[in-house]
């Protein structure tokens, strides 16, 4: 898949783990670990917009594409 996600490399960088930033954004940690391991088929931006948020960086830290 072109979309790589990144997610892992910045809870790593903020000491944070997942189960934390998934009671902060209000999703499960099921749905969380789908997201991490690029497994999801969409995000929604609102979910896009409250990970940003609670981890401090930009979408482009998040995700990335590579051909």
């Amino acid at each position: 898949m072109p979309i790589v996600v990144n997610l892992d490399e910045i809870l790593v960088r903020r000491q944070m783990k997942s189960k934390e930033l998934a009671e902060i954004i209000g999703i499960t940690t099921a749905n969380l670990s789908i997201l991490k391991s690029g497994k999801a088929k969409a995000i929604r931006f609102t979910t896009l917009e409250a990970i940003c948020k609670a981890l401090n960086c930009q979408p482009s830290d998040i995700l990335k594409y590579v051909e």
